[in-house]
């Protein structure tokens, strides 16, 4: 099982650090992970949605292949 200190989000190359998303609450250290699509929304002229993450978030598609800048 991998370290979760490795599998942080922070260190994927699927993360994100864009902060046009940041609203009101937010701490700063968040970013999208864009490992899978958008989540869609429920009305048709709605955009689709990439989920927001902590960049000390974690999930389980970890592996080594996917540490940003390798």
């Amino acid at each position: 099982m991998a370290n979760t200190m490795n599998a942080q989000c922070q260190s994927c190359r699927y993360f994100d650090t864009h902060k046009a998303t940041q609203s009101a609450g937010q701490s700063g250290d968040e970013g999208l992970c864009r490992f899978n699509p958008p989540v869609t929304q429920p009305g048709p002229q709605e955009h689709g949605l990439w989920p927001v993450v902590s960049a000390s978030d974690w999930c389980g598609h970890y592996s080594p292949e996917m540490m940003a800048g390798e």
